[in-house]
């Protein structure tokens, strides 16, 4: 059986990273006694995989991962024994059963993110910031220099920009995600500053993650479902 965990961090535990993240949810599962599937071979782990790692230094309220399980669990006590054994700031919201088939996966499915983003005290670029940024949400191209390893091009983001909005002192932003193309909260934020001629300086923001998307629409017209409502209750 397939099953999408969903799961919140917040407090100190935004500062562990990904692969310690991992490595908790390995032992956690294994003290909430979850039956899991092990992957056959001379070194057999874990059947599990992360639908989009947090940066370190982020907060979420949506998180994911896949796991395979022998026999049924309800998600009720699923979710019981996972809370049990987690540490403050890490718990776990939903344990949903989803369809076996290899497209179902969380890494492949992410489309877009929801973010919520606001300035540190003293850490925003001027007073109308607000007005400006929805100037900056207007235009029709928002372009940027990306840089790699090996070279730097101009890329316009503006098509990868879902949505933004205000929401009292926070930013709310929609944005495209994934293995081909994935916008970060920060690179918006910094093109805003650059539009502005002003320069963001390190740790002006805190972001926070609030969903993750697939997308069950056509190339006309896009239909953001979330990972978690793509999955249903185990009933006990």
């Amino acid at each position: 059986m397939k099953i999408r965990i969903k799961f919140s961090k917040r407090g100190v535990m935004k500062f562990i990273g990904h692969l310690d993240v991992m490595r908790y949810f390995q032992k956690a599962i294994k003290r909430a006694q979850i039956d899991i599937v092990y992957t056959e071979g001379l070194s057999p782990h874990m059947v599990m995989s992360f639908a989009s790692p947090l940066s370190v230094g982020l907060t979420s309220d949506g998180e994911y991962f896949d796991i395979e399980i022998h026999g049924s669990i309800s998600s009720r006590e699923a979710v019981r024994r996972l809370n049990e054994v987690m540490v403050e700031g890490m718990e776990v919201l939903s344990f949903r059963q989803i369809p076996d088939e290899k497209s179902s996966n969380a890494m492949s499915l992410i489309a877009a993110a929801d973010y919520e983003v606001s300035f540190r005290d003293g850490y925003a670029p001027c007073e109308d910031w607000q007005e400006k940024l929805l100037d900056f949400y207007r235009q029709k191209e928002i372009l940027i220099l990306k840089k790699t390893k090996k070279s730097e091009k101009e890329m316009d983001i503006r098509p990868y920009l879902y949505e933004l909005s205000l929401r009292e002192e926070k930013v709310f932003l929609k944005l495209c995600s994934g293995s081909v193309t994935n916008i970060k909260p920060e690179l918006v934020m910094e093109a805003f500053f650059s539009w502005l001629g002003v320069e963001m300086k390190p740790f002006s923001l805190l972001v926070h993650r609030l969903e993750m998307y697939a997308d069950l629409g056509t190339e006309e017209e896009k239909k953001f479902v979330s990972l978690e409502d793509l999955g249903e209750d185990i009933a006990e």
